[in-house]
């Protein structure tokens, strides 16, 4: 997708009313800046958002935290993890580390 393309977009999102008028201000600003070097890495951004959710846990809120910064629904990440204990048992060493490494909300 080029430059055009995403400001177009931006303007549709406003349009539209996905987006208010600030946050179209920003989103152009941040496009027209472009990636600055003191810009996190994507990644490491994300990983440094996650935290265990206190409103959607079942355990520790591990699932609930990550569905909250990916998107996808929490049950999903329940099922991924569950596929993956009986896989091996990868996914209850996953969910221990993150409960014991991920900060509550």
């Amino acid at each position: 997708m080029g430059f055009v393309d995403d400001l177009t977009r931006l303007d549709e999102l406003r349009t539209r009313g996905a987006l208010s008028e600030d946050e179209f201000q920003r989103a152009k600003a941040r496009l027209l800046e472009g990636p600055g070097a003191d810009d996190p890495i994507p990644a490491v951004d994300a990983i440094s958002r996650l935290r265990r959710s206190r409103s959607d846990r079942w355990i520790g809120g591990v699932c609930g935290g990550v569905a909250g910064l990916t998107g996808v629904e929490s049950w999903i990440w329940r099922l991924v993890l569950v596929a993956l204990a009986l896989f091996g048992g990868a996914g209850v060493l996953l969910y221990i580390l993150l409960w014991i490494f991920v900060p509550n909300e």
